[in-house]
């Protein structure tokens, strides 16, 4: 087996290069590849700060992707405090030769292995030592010389900018989640929303705004509007919520699946001082949507 290891959050652009080489050589080799990846977060284990960590996707949507590319098996080990302590060789050794029949591992360039935090060209080595091939990529640049990175990506997506956010994933960035029950003040202006509880709690959300978005639910795709804020016209609390009008669509939701792709941001989210005044802004935000 040729081994990839990482967390590989988004399965974004500079992920697919590296796993595209992986598939490829493979093939090559006559063996099958294998994608080891944990969770939860490293972070979300280790670190003081865990609790503002977000992500990209869950570990189904990652799953998903990594099988998308080609990859024929994809691992997942518990990331605990104690798997944590396992240093580069310890871990080579004992996962990725031994529970997972790595002949060959592969490295990104900024790939980190091990309590020790070893570099790629440290990891080869002691790769090497223990009988194990390697194979080395690069990294990879969206047009404007900005190289791809999960971290890149969650800040252009909580700043509202999900094109930018697109562009380095490779794919337009969605939630998933179950339509609840909101206040139907939407409904009293002609706008009735779909209010989404996420499947993953940790799910980065793109920064408060209307959007223009894809909806997917029963089976068929609409086009629609996704406000995500505090709804300050309507409501004093500080809780953001996710809220989504699909357009030419009246049916009940209420306990089924919805996914919300996001095209476009059209503005940002702020407080208007009437109801009337809020709904001839969202008269105009559905004819923004409408042209994106």
């Amino acid at each position: 087996m040729v081994v990839a290891t990482g967390f590989f959050d988004g399965v974004h652009l500079g992920h697919r290069l590296v796993l595209e080489r992986l598939v490829s050589s493979a093939k090559e080799r006559g063996e099958g590849s294998v994608v080891v990846t944990f969770w939860p977060h490293p972070r979300n284990v280790l670190q003081d700060d865990a609790r503002n960590l977000r992500l990209l996707t869950s570990l189904s949507e990652k799953k998903d992707l990594l099988y998308s590319i080609g990859v024929d098996q994809v691992e997942v080990v518990p990331f605990t405090r104690a798997f944590s302590r396992k240093s580069t060789r310890e871990y080579l050794e004992e996962y990725v030769a031994g529970r997972f029949g790595g002949t060959a591992i592969l490295l990104g360039y900024d790939n980190r292995i091990g309590s020790d935090l070893l570099g790629p060209d440290k990891i080869k080595e002691v790769a090497e030592g223990l009988g194990l091939d390697v194979i080395m990529t690069d990294c990879l640049s969206v047009p404007g010389g900005v190289v791809v990175s999960s971290t890149k990506i969650r800040e252009a997506i909580s700043s509202g900018d999900v094109v930018s956010a697109s562009e380095m994933l490779g794919y337009k960035y969605s939630l998933t989640g179950v339509v609840v029950a909101g206040n139907r003040i939407g409904r009293t202006l002609g706008f009735p929303t779909a209010n989404m509880k996420l499947y993953e709690p940790l799910k980065l959300l793109p920064g408060n705004g209307v959007y223009s978005v894809e909806v997917e639910s029963l089976g068929r795709k609409f086009k629609g509007m996704c406000n995500i804020g505090t709804r300050p016209t309507v409501n004093a609390g500080s809780d953001r919520t996710v809220e989504t009008n699909i357009f030419d669509f009246d049916e009940d939701i209420y306990g089924l699946d919805l996914k919300v792709t996001f095209l476009g941001k059209i503005r940002d989210e702020r407080r208007f001082d009437s109801l009337e005044a809020l709904k001839n802004q969202l008269i105009l935000d559905r004819q923004a949507c409408i042209g994106v």
